[in-house]
Parts: structure tokens; sequence; C-alpha cells
């Protein structure tokens, strides 16, 4: 009996042995592997896992819940006080005032395309004022297109055509150094002005710090990464769009190389948002709120809510972003009501200004132009 157990015990001890032995080979030569379908049987080692990024994300992307959150807090200003927007009358002399708001308005945007071709003669090119200011007018109505960005989409597409008011075609990078540039200078021209209120716990300081960015030491890099960003945003567009100059590549957005500061388009922003200004202060007037506040943080307010519907992306042309960011800024400081009152009606005489430019110029592009003197009217105005 004490023969068969020990004769038992060591053949389990013999397969235990045997089984270690076969480990150690296996680990000492590596497991056998099946081959793959490549041509070469070379063994990289095992390959590090790779953990995948999880960013959260909307559906549809940020912009339309920017748009629907804007417009929802508009709405919901307007259920609240519909009784007392109803009960509020504009007489003569506030019809009146609307109507300077809204000549002012038509003449922010004429203001606007020359601060478009003065940006565009700091740039190195030449172009003709007239035309590149009527270019911009009728481009500026784009905005208002589902996306708000086809009216950067067309001007840069004619910029590389030529037919922005350009003696001849220019290159996709300096295409999109203009297009980019153009809304930051307005942006920090706005911001600038908006110090004009004073501290306003820091707002005021923070709005002088865009100065310091346009810097070309500062300048260059940002705007290497704004271009970048937007030629992806234009690749997309330009792929739904009509047929045009070849998509524009991503890779040509690089650091440019700027002429100094830009001096004299940032004064011309500024122009152009203190006539913007000009006309929200005329709808002030129209509802008797000029009392309400001192005009230094009316500019203030206007200014920061401008900027905001300008650079938040939100629905086409900043509409519910500006009022919303208004009514927030300023909503503690004038009562509710005449404040959206205001905010409405302004964006009523903008909007009638932004069209009426728009059809003014494209009505002077089809004028016919005059007829070129002929040799016998030329030899007779020459006698």
């Amino acid at each position: 009996m004490n023969h068969r157990l020990r004769a038992r015990l060591q053949a389990f001890t013999a397969r235990l042995s045997s089984g270690a032995q076969a480990i150690r080979g296996a680990l000492a030569g590596g497991l056998a592997r099946p081959s793959a379908p490549a041509a070469t049987d070379r063994d990289d080692g095992p390959r590090p896992l790779r953990m995948r990024s999880w960013k959260p994300s909307l559906p549809g992307g940020l912009r339309p819940w920017i748009t629907l959150a804007s417009l929802a807090f508009l709405f919901a200003a307007l259920f609240s006080h519909g009784r007392q927007l109803l009960q509020l009358g504009v007489d003569a002399q506030g019809w009146l005032w609307l109507l300077i708001g809204l000549g002012l308005c038509l003449l922010s945007v004429v203001m606007n395309g020359v601060a478009w071709s003065v940006l565009l003669t700091w740039l190195g090119q030449r172009p003709r004022r007239l035309e590149a200011v009527a270019h911009y007018m009728v481009t500026n109505l784009r905005k208002f297109l589902p996306g708000g960005i086809w009216h950067l989409s067309t001007r840069l597409q004619d910029l590389r055509r030529g037919q922005a008011g350009l003696p001849t075609p220019i290159d996709g990078g300096s295409a999109l150094l203009a297009v980019v540039l153009e809304p930051l200078l307005a942006a920090s021209a706005a911001l600038a002005l908006a110090a004009a209120g004073g501290w306003q716990g820091g707002l005021g300081l923070l709005g002088l710090l865009p100065l310091a960015l346009l810097l070309p030491r500062w300048l260059a890099p940002l705007l290497g990464q704004l271009e970048r960003r937007k030629a992806r945003e234009l690749q997309r567009q330009d792929a739904i769009g009509a047929a045009g100059p070849p998509a524009l590549d991503p890779a040509i957005a690089t650091t440019p190389v700027l002429p100094g500061y830009p001096w004299k388009p940032l004064l011309a922003e500024a122009a152009f948002v203190l006539l913007r200004f000009a006309g929200f202060a005329c709808c002030v007037w129209a509802f008797d709120l000029q009392l309400a506040l001192a005009w230094p943080i009316w500019l203030a307010g206007f200014a920061q809510a401008w900027t905001v519907g300008l650079v938040v992306p939100g629905a086409p042309g900043g509409l519910g972003v500006f009022e919303a960011a208004l009514l927030l800024r300023l909503g503690g400081l004038v009562p509710a009501p005449q404040l959206l009152a205001v905010a409405l009606s302004y964006r009523l005489i903008t909007t009638i200004g932004d069209l009426l430019a728009a059809l003014l110029a494209d009505l002077d592009s089809r004028r016919p132009l005059p007829a070129p003197a002929g040799p016998d009217q030329a030899g007779s105005t020459s006698q």
C-alpha cells in the first residue's frame, strides 16, 4: 500500500516538473503567434495601450445650443414683460429718433466698409476704395444666412478671384489674414471703448487688454491660430458653396508677418462701433431713458454686449445673443421692459440699415458705366 502511494506521488511530481519546464521554455523563447497576413515577420514587441481621449460634445455642436439658450432667455423676458411692453408707446418725437438712428446705422455700414478698405491698404494691398466699400456692404448681408460665416466665405473667395475691389487676385493666405483680422480689430475697438465706463468691477481694465494683444509680437501667433481654425470652417463651407477657386487648405495658415501696430484700421473700426452706438443712443432717446444712466455706462454696456454678439458663436448676425447680453449687463440698472424695448428697436433699425446698405450698393454696382470718349469726341474736346 505504501509502495503504491509512493509511486503515485513520484508520478505527480514528475508531471509538475515537466509542466514547469514547459512554462519556463515558453517564457524564454516567446509564445508562438499565428503569422500575420503582412509580408514581414518582424516582431516589434507588445504595443502600448492607447487611451481614447473623451471630450464632452453636444448634439449638433455648441453653436445651436448657444443660440437656443439666448433665444430662450430673450423669449422668457418677453413673456415676463410683455404686458409692460405693450403699454409702452412711442410719440412723434420718438419715431423721429428712431428714424435718425436708422440713418446712423446705415452710415455705420458704410464706415465698416471704409474700415475694411483701410485694413486692406494696411496689409499692403491696393484696393479701389469705392468698389471695396460697396463689395463689403453687399457681402455684409450674408451674415444673416444660417451658419453665420457666409459673409466671410464670400469675401475670402472674392479676394482670391480679384473681385473685392482689388486690381488683381491675391493668394489664399493673404485673403485669410484679412478676413480673420477684421472682426478681431472690431472687437478690440469695442472693448477699448467699453473702458469709458470706468472700473466696472474690473471690466474696464479687461477691455484694454486686447490693445496690448495687437502688438505684432503677440498678434502674429494669435492670428496664426485663428487662421487655422477659420480655414477649417471655411473649407467646410467651400465644400457646400458654389464653384470657385480651389478649396482653402488649412496648411496655408502660417504665422503672418505684420507691418506694425494696426493703428489706422483700429481707429476706423472704432469709428464704426461709435456710429453703431449712436444708433443705439437714438433708441434710448426714443424711450426716454437718456437720464437712466450716464452715457459712458450706456456706451460700456452696449460695447460689451455688441462684442459678445460678435464673438460668441450663436445665431446669424448675433440675433438673440446681443439682446441677452445687454439684458444681463444693464438689466439691474434700467427697468427691464424699457431696456428690452430699446434692444428690440435697435435690432430692427440695424437690420433695416444693413438691408438698405446692401440694396444701395447693389444698385450702384448695376449702374452702367459712362462710355469712353471716341476719337472724334476726344479730338473735338481737344479743340
